[in-house]
Order: structure tokens, then sequence, then C-alpha cells
């Protein structure tokens, strides 16, 4: 599936600072970016550059210091605590680098914690965990702990949480960096397939030029500002 013309995600002027001590740390500087709906786009750089905290605002998991931050047309820098709460559940999927499974909690209940904030019968929540267990090829694992499956099980396990909601935007932070490569391209080969067959928007921060050659196109950052572009 190709990605449409539609813009579903807009920066405009954003800038991050963070204060250390008496020292403000500008993180991002004056940053635009936009994003179409079906891009598989890919965050580089190196670290400190502001991939991790541009992520962080799409998903609204923090705030502009400055700037603007509208993902399908709503503005989530505006919305108070509670409304971006509510919002970051329905419509953004994490996927995370070293999985933050729930040792105690089987794969299937891994899953299904996203959709206990939303307002679904039990039946309802059983049955999209089934669907996001056998889109990411798990159906045999359900009833598994953490412990009990490989790395690339689990990371698997923290696809198949991020996309149960049927999110808006995916959001990925080094998702094979803790992977083998022959562990990590089976991840890679399942975001694409999430991307291309399902539609799904998805930005990827990495730091390897190999992962990042799996995303429809490549931004670079440095010093908090979006540098050069490339196609993968």
């Amino acid at each position: 599936m190709t990605q449409s013309n539609e813009t579903l995600v807009r920066v405009r002027g954003v800038e991050k600072q963070f204060n250390r001590g008496a020292e403000a740390v500008h993180v991002l500087r004056g940053l635009d970016l936009d994003l179409q709906r079906g891009e598989f786009l890919a965050l580089m750089g190196p670290s400190g550059s502001g991939k991790s905290t541009l992520l962080n605002l799409m998903g609204g998991l923090d705030r502009p210091t400055q700037g603007s931050v509208e993902v399908a047309g709503q503005r989530i820098d505006q919305l108070g605590d509670g409304a971006l709460a509510r919002w970051r559940a329905r419509h953004v999927g994490l996927i995370f680098q070293f999985y933050n499974l729930l040792p105690v909690l089987s794969a299937a209940k891994n899953i299904e914690l996203p959709l206990l904030l939303a307002p679904l019968s039990r039946s309802q929540r059983k049955s999209q965990v089934a669907t996001a267990l056998s889109l990411v090829g798990l159906d045999h694992r359900a009833s598994h702990l953490p412990r009990q499956l490989s790395g690339g099980e689990q990371q698997r396990v923290g696809i198949a949480r991020a996309i149960v909601t049927d999110p808006t935007l995916i959001l990925a932070d080094e998702p094979t960096g803790d992977l083998d490569r022959k562990t990590g391209d089976g991840i890679l080969d399942l975001m694409q397939a999430l991307n291309r067959q399902h539609g799904k928007t998805i930005v990827m921060v990495t730091h390897d030029p190999h992962a990042a050659s799996r995303a429809s196109r490549i931004l670079h950052m440095v010093d908090g500002q979006l540098s050069t572009e490339m196609a993968a």
C-alpha cells in the first residue's frame, strides 16, 4: 500500500529546551516536519541529536517548549494532561528497544494492556488480541511468559501490543537495537508489512543504516534540526 497525499503529522517551529541546573539545553531548534498518512519514516542521527525527543513529541509523550504539533488535524500540544493521555491511548502505538513487557503476564495479557483503557468488553478485547497475535505470527505463543520467549518473539509481542488498538501512528525507538541481524531483519520485515499491506504510518528512530533502508523516507537529525533527506 502506498502512502496518501494526506498530511497526518504536521510539526511547525518546534523548540524543545531542558534545564540542566542553570544551563538551558536546546534539544530541538525551530524544527518543521510533515509526515504523510501511510508513510514509513526513519529518523537517523548521532546520540543527542533530538531523534527520540521528536518521536516523543509526535506521540504526545512530551510537549514542545515552543511551536505546534498536529496529528490528524488535532493540536496535541494544546491538550490538557487528561485529554492528551486519552488521545495517546487511542492514536499511538509504541515499540521500544527493550520490549518493556511485564514479566508476570503472558504474551496475550501484555498485548491486552492498552485495551484496558478502551470501552471494550472482555470478548472484544480477546478478539483484538487474537488478531494482533496472528498478524505478528505468534498465535502459538499466546500463553507464554516473556522469559519463555526469544528476543525476537518478545519484540513481536511488543509490536502486537503497539497495533492492538489499531492506532493512527506507530512510533518505534531503536526496535532492532537489541537484536542480532537475522532476528532484526524479521522484525523489519514485519514492520514493512504493517506499512505496505496494512497502511500503517510508522516513524522509526534508528542508528542502523540497514534498518533505515527499509523505510520509504529517511531524515537525518543534526543538533536538533532536520538535515539531509534521502529516498530509500
